[in-house]
């Protein structure tokens, strides 16, 4: 797509209400979508002891969610032409708001799996219509407001999740942290139904067809896709039959996804053709890998609190909770920073802020304290919210008011994808990097280094005077020592993982420039 094209603009529609008014009800839904991928997570080994059934079997539950609402972000924009965007958005809250009281009385696990599921196809869809609404309702002038706000629900509701979550869990009961959705659900309705309007090419559409073909390929994908990422670990990756066929089987839905998306001119699930505006391509691909660091380091930190420093789940979701204290003086940061420079600016600044908090997380030890950990998830929430937050209306700046819901859909299916796959990879680089450490240290644990000869003498003689015998306390010298080998190799393979997440975000800097904007505001 030529310059020109890709800085063709059409006229801005306006609400006839106060905008801030009218995306109260969608900041409200959005952040009730948000807190529920992971205000569950804490909460599992409740429920699963609640129904007699496995940690394993219980991830299903946080799995389910992931992908219904995968599936039902792209599905948004063609259900919006079919119902009108107003009308979608107030069925999927009202879905989101049943599901979540199906869940709180759910009695087994296949019940509870089934009711996320329903719950995720109904707020999978709040969160591109949402940010369609925001990115449309204000003026450009106003924008980097509307989307400050907008960035403060996205990267804030996640962190707060697991300290809500476990606070309610452990006052209450794990029921309740669906029940509190009830009543933001109603208001939201009301809300929504009042407030909202929908712009001439959002109002209901005659004679949309539903991409069937191409919403089963989708379907099929993504839950294949999802499996193998929550199980390859686990199962050894590649090296499980299953795995293989398993992710065989999903790249071959992923292809026919896609063909059927070229092939499907008239309506199809999400026009791809947008990916030739190279602002729009390059800019959410940089968002996409944004994503998958900063939800591979919110999974991979209070797992390391936990089994290696010894937290509750509260205290370690509570530690995450100092991400949100980056974020909202991200807020304040951000609106200062866009009246002095643009938006590729301000992302690059975000990116440089989360690079080095990664940098510091790379340089963790097991005697590091709540108040030093502080620091890089503070730098983290602040570094992400500068850089998304601009980056979204950045790379959008160039799509057309009609086309913005498709851009919000596509854009949204790809970083929950992305989001995923940084999890699990980020897993698997921990643990894999655990094992190098753990042979390369092993190898010094032999009669011929004199540290270890000295430390087995010493701990030997601790463990004789709870034991007289000379090869018992010797043997307990030897396993301790292990232990605390492998406790190291583990630490060792979260700071080479957070390192890479360091040299991940820097390697984005760069792509910025691929990354232009209309030009309306210096960058």
């Amino acid at each position: 797509m030529s310059e020109t094209m890709e800085q063709q603009n059409t006229q801005e529609w306006k609400p006839s209400i106060n905008p801030w008014l009218a995306v109260a009800p969608v900041m409200l839904a959005i952040f009730m979508f948000v807190l529920d991928e992971t205000i569950s997570n804490v909460a599992l080994i409740y429920i699963a002891g609640s129904m007699s059934v496995s940690h394993n079997e219980s991830t299903w539950v946080l799995t389910s969610y992931l992908i219904a609402s995968g599936i039902a972000i792209p599905l948004a924009g063609m259900m919006a032409k079919v119902m009108g965007r107003k009308q979608y958005f107030i069925v999927c809250i009202i879905i989101f708001t049943i599901s979540s009281f199906l869940c709180a009385v759910a009695r087994s696990m296949p019940e509870i799996v089934l009711f996320r599921f329903i719950q995720g196809l109904g707020g999978g869809g709040l969160l591109p219509l949402g940010q369609s609404i925001m990115l449309e309702s204000f003026s450009k002038e106003d924008r980097p407001k509307s989307m400050a706000m907008f960035g403060v629900v996205i990267v804030f509701a996640p962190l707060l999740g697991p300290v809500l979550g476990g606070w309610i869990t452990e006052n209450w009961s794990w029921p309740w942290i669906y029940l509190i959705n009830i009543p933001i659900g109603i208001m939201c309705t009301i809300l929504a139904k009042k407030l909202l309007e929908d712009p001439p090419y959002a109002k209901k559409q005659e004679g949309i067809k539903i991409d069937v073909k191409g919403l089963t390929y989708l379907s099929l994908w993504l839950i294949s896709l999802q499996v193998v990422l929550d199980k390859g670990n686990d199962a050894d990756w590649f090296g499980a039959a299953w795995i293989c066929w398993l992710s065989a089987f999903s790249v071959i839905c992923a292809v026919l996804f896609f063909i059927s998306q070229f092939k499907n001119k008239e309506y199809p699930l999400i026009d791809l053709g947008i990916l030739k505006n190279r602002t729009y391509f390059f800019g959410t691909l940089i968002q996409v890998i944004l994503m998958a660091v900063f939800l591979a380091s919110a999974a991979l930190l209070p797992s390391m609190l936990q089994t290696l420093l010894g937290y509750s789940a509260y205290l370690s979701g509570l530690s995450m909770g100092t991400r949100g204290i980056g974020s909202i003086s991200g807020v304040i940061t951000y609106l200062i920073l866009s009246k002095h420079l643009g938006d590729r600016r301000i992302t690059m600044i975000g990116l440089i802020l989360l690079g080095f908090g990664s940098l510091f997380f790379g340089m963790i030890n097991l005697q590091i304290n709540l108040n030093i950990i502080a620091v890089p998830n503070i730098l983290y929430g602040l570094g992400i919210f500068l850089a998304l937050t601009p980056l979204v209306p950045l790379s959008c700046s160039t799509v057309r008011n009609e086309d913005m819901a498709n851009a919000s859909c596509l854009q949204n299916l790809v970083k929950n994808i992305g989001g995923a796959i940084g999890t699990s990879i980020g897993t698997t680089m921990v643990s894999r990097l655990a094992q190098a450490h753990q042979h390369m240290m092993s190898g010094h644990l032999n009669f011929s280094n004199e540290i270890y000869v000295e430390k087995l003498a010493a701990m030997s003689q601790s463990f004789m005077q709870a034991t007289a015998d000379t090869v018992t306390a010797q043997s307990m010298a030897m396993a301790s020592i292990y232990q605390e080998l492998l406790q190291q190799a583990r630490l060792w393979g979260y700071v080479d993982t957070f390192r890479w997440f360091a040299f991940a975000t820097f390697l984005l800097i760069p792509m910025l420039t691929l990354v232009k904007k209309v030009k309306d505001s210096p960058n």
